[in-house]
């Protein structure tokens, strides 16, 4: 699971086919609420705002 700003949605994507070998589900973090987790609220890889949930 990975949690990236817009810009490094596709390194999230490498990192998680070469990890689990299978397509992965993009979440849009602006669109979604969870009830018992809060996604951080930066980048993964950066210091910009968290956009998108890569699982």
């Amino acid at each position: 699971m990975y949690v990236v700003c817009k810009e490094h949605v596709d390194i999230a994507i490498d990192m998680f086919v070469n990890e689990y070998e299978d397509a992965p589900d993009i979440v849009d973090l602006k669109e979604t609420e969870f009830a018992d987790w809060d996604p951080p609220a930066k980048c993964a890889e950066c210091e910009q705002k968290a956009e998108y949930l890569v699982v």
